[in-house]
């Protein structure tokens, strides 16, 4: 197996990026499910790509208005670590958001109620972020909770990510 580029001979071995960490090569569809080696997939969302807080969330929109929320969440993961401290809660509760609808899209309804709900606990008791960049916390916080409770009460096996995707900001906030 070529480590850097994933190319298998066998099966054996694990994909390694360029710096010698694990990382699967596997090409993977708009949820992120892995799909096998030599099918296409969507693009990647990089890794370590450090935005500014109004970058961020457009670009997590722009995602979740596709129907890719898997790769929301990347973008919210990359706001968690390279952003101040005092914001964690706010990013990671988003990136939960994100994980959760995927799960919920991928049809584990109790995964993704778990995940929605975690999200939501966490940007209500989280430290506040004054004006928290226009994102409407409130209103994802509701969204969130009452996903979790529609997918766990019997409704459709698996929620279309994109029509179920929730607006990030407030309808007055500044686009910065």
């Amino acid at each position: 197996m070529n480590r850097t580029t994933g190319d298998h001979e066998g099966g054996r071995g694990r994909d390694r990026d360029p710096a010698g960490r694990a990382r699967s090569a596997r090409p993977r569809d708009g949820l992120g499910r892995p799909l096998p080696y030599g099918a296409e997939g969507v693009p990647r969302q990089p890794e370590g790509v450090v935005r500014g807080p109004g970058e961020t969330v457009r670009e997590a929109q722009r995602l979740l208005d596709a129907g890719m929320p898997f790769h929301a969440h990347e973008v919210f993961e990359d706001a968690w670590k390279s952003g101040p401290e005092a914001e964690r809660d706010l990013w990671q509760g988003l990136a939960q958001l994100a994980v959760g609808l995927t799960h919920a899209a991928r049809g584990n309804a109790a995964g993704g109620a778990r995940l929605l709900r975690r999200g939501a606990d966490r940007l209500a008791g989280g430290r506040p972020v004054p004006g928290a960049y226009g994102i409407d916390v409130g209103g994802l916080v509701a969204w969130a909770r009452e996903l979790a409770d529609r997918t766990e009460g019997g409704g459709p096996v698996a929620v279309d990510a994109a029509a179920e995707a929730p607006r990030l900001r407030l309808q007055d906030a500044p686009q910065d």
